[in-house]
């Protein structure tokens, strides 16, 4: 009926033109011992005022012939086991952040009442972004930049999340690295930091039995006390903090913490080199640790004087704390970087199952162990809290904090105090050097997995390609464990996953979900798994959570202040380098789309139709015109054939 049409046919699935059809000049296809697919096109289907042209894969029967090679079925790699791929997922998406985040915004706004919010936008926005991308890695078995072959305009966003992944290494590892330092630092008869005296004490440096409610006085927290000898040993001790300016005065790394930081690397790479098949048994040890620290911790804070004063501030209901704003900000971004969606590790990890695995069970299972260990942890984090409180005579909001100057300071104290202090310091840094782990290999992974999916180059020397990241990420973070290296962390935590991957997850839902459409992006799960997603999984792809995101992106923005580190007031070029590092990796987005607008021809709403698995139908174009489609595909490495 047509002059000219394009049939695209995806080599790794090895599809077979019809053998009657008239070609001209194309070499036949070489004959394999596989089962061959042939394609049916359906030659116009109108989608929002777009005509392409879709395919029906339908089996035929086997052929023999001459065998082929590995490289000409690059047959992609596949988990050992289910339960390999679940803890992977599991363990990426439970990590520090859990542990030394959720409990304190959890009693911070409102208690009980928090998990209102959570668990709203758990259901409304972190299960289905979740399930989107598992969804998305699994059908398309590629990495976060080649998975966007069902919209390449999009790919920039691939590159987007690549970057950012990138960037978290650079600092996170640091963050493990520091757990390390403090588990060698435990393996003494007495801890380090349970007296002063030592070489990094000030004179200013205060014994805390001496410390209570009169002596700090009413306008003094106890965690931000900076004099204790566990406050000093982290900042002066391992940062070296007190020898540094701010962050233009840096100083040379630690030797120490270089010797540590070199420990995580190899441990990442010995980890990731051989792919899927290593590192799925690598997470047995590393994602099921921690559930049995935190058990064990449990049990010991619970046992503890002042335990259950800690439990009660922890579970307080306080229902009018749901009509500020900001706990509600705080409960989606917490739900957004608790599940981890759009750092490209989940798409990643799905790649790699089987094609009919049920990805909409494993969103739901490993969502929602991840929101039960946050809520879990809190009681471990609680008990020990209240019982820091009663010996030191303070209210609960006293010595209660988040981040580092929990699970480094206030935490590590009161395991001084108990008998058997060094193994519970080795217990609860076991913990944190595990949890750490198994989410920066889930990171790494994300950038390995979708680089080498984009340049076969990668592929082929897998091995190489992994050294050549963990050695890069080695070098950056050198500049985190300098004597100002606290500033640097502090500036990347910042911005170089802060708004910059609320943006990225925000054009990815809108890519999938407004561009290549949930009608077939829900045929493509049906493929997989014999059943549409339901109603309510789609309007939630369409509406829900883009909406859910955009309200993120803005309210990050609106809410962003300069930065500062305790009294340390950042100078405002560094913010500037911030917002530079956070632009770098969102710069892909726009960049690459206009690339592609440019390089191909056609309107706007042609461009954005194309898919590496369908054809555009231009039948307006000039034979000329038609024939740059063609050499377009064919350039960029598509396997198509010209039909006259």
């Amino acid at each position: 009926t047509y002059s000219t049409t394009f049939t695209c046919y995806l080599r790794k699935m090895n599809i077979q033109v019809l053998p009657d059809h008239k070609l001209s000049s194309v070499a036949p296809l070489k004959s394999c011992n596989v089962e061959k697919k042939e394609v049916e096109l359906i030659l116009v289907k109108d989608q929002n005022g777009v005509q392409y042209t879709s395919s029906t894969i339908m089996p035929t029967p086997s052929t023999h012939g001459t065998p082929c090679t590995a490289e000409e079925l690059e047959e992609r790699e596949t988990w050992g086991k289910k339960i390999d791929f679940l803890l992977s997922v599991i363990g990426f998406a439970v990590d520090l952040a859990n542990v030394w985040r959720f409990p304190y915004l959890c009693y911070k706004n409102g208690g009980g009442a928090f998990l209102i919010p959570y668990i709203l936008f758990l259901v409304i926005a972190g299960m289905p972004l979740f399930y989107m991308e598992l969804a998305l890695g699994q059908y398309n078995r590629e990495g976060a930049a080649t998975v966007w072959k069902i919209c390449p305009v999009f790919k920039g966003v691939g590159y987007t999340v690549i970057i950012i992944a990138l960037y978290v290494g650079f600092y996170y590892n640091v963050i493990i690295a520091w757990s390390l330092y403090y588990l060698f630092s435990s393996m003494t008869s007495e801890l380090p930091w349970l007296h002063c005296g030592n070489a990094w004490n000030s004179p200013n440096c205060t014994d805390p039995k001496l410390l209570n409610g009169s002596f700090l006085g009413n306008g003094t927290s106890y965690a931000k006390y900076k004099m204790t000898p566990a406050a000093e040993f982290y900042e002066r001790g391992v940062l070296h903090l007190h020898e540094s300016r701010g962050i233009q005065d840096l100083g040379m790394p630690r030797w120490e913490l270089v010797l540590c930081l070199v420990a995580v690397v190899f441990l990442l790479y010995f980890s990731l080199w051989k792919g899927v098949k290593s590192s799925g048994k690598v997470v047995y040890i590393t994602a099921t640790m921690p559930y049995v620290v935190l058990f064990v911790l449990l049990i010991r804070g619970i046992t503890l004087p002042g335990a259950m004063d800690g439990i009660r501030a922890y579970l307080h209901i306080d229902f009018k704390q749901l009509n500020d704003p900001k706990v509600w900000i705080d409960a989606a971004t917490q739900i957004f970087y608790s599940l981890g969606a759009g750092f490209g590790v989940l798409i990643a990890f799905a790649s790699y199952n089987k094609f009919d695995n049920n990805c909409y069970r494993d969103a739901i299972l490993t969502s929602t162990v991840n929101c039960v260990t946050s809520f879990f942890s809190g009681f471990a984090i609680f008990s020990v809290l209240g019982y820091m409180a009663y010996k030191h005579g303070v209210r609960i909001e006293d010595v209660a904090t988040e981040g580092a100057g929990l699970v480094f300071i206030i935490y590590p104290e009161a395991i001084s105090t108990l008998p058997g202090s060094t193994f519970w310091a080795i217990v609860f840094f076991i913990m944190l050097l595990t949890l750490g782990i198994d989410s920066s290999m889930g990171g790494m992974e994300a950038v390995i997995t979708g680089l080498s999916d984009d340049f076969k180059i990668l592929k082929k020397n897998r091995k190489l390609f992994t050294f050549a990241t963990a050695f890069g990420t080695f070098l950056v973070a050198l500049f985190c464990i300098t004597n100002g290296g606290i500033y640097v962390l502090t500036l990347l935590d910042n911005y170089a996953a802060g708004t910059s991957i609320l943006f990225g997850v925000l054009i990815e839902a809108i890519g999938v979900s407004w561009f290549y459409g949930v009608d077939r992006f829900s045929e493509d799960i049906e493929r997989m798994m014999g059943f549409k997603p339901g109603l309510y999984w789609r309007l939630c792809w369409k509406f829900v959570s883009p909406t859910f995101l955009l309200v993120v992106v803005i309210a990050s923005i609106v809410t962003s202040t300069g930065l500062s580190y305790d009294d340390y007031v950042f100078p405002s070029w560094s913010n500037v380098i911030g917002w530079g590092v956070a632009l770098s990796s969102m710069m892909f987005v726009p960049i690459y789309a206009i690339y592609k607008f440019l390089s191909m021809p056609g309107t706007f709403k042609q461009v954005i139709a194309i898919t590496e698995e369908n054809a555009i139908l231009l039948f307006e174009d000039s034979a000329q015109q038609q024939q740059h489609w063609f050499e377009t595909f064919t350039s960029e490495g598509k396997s198509c054939t010209y039909i006259q």
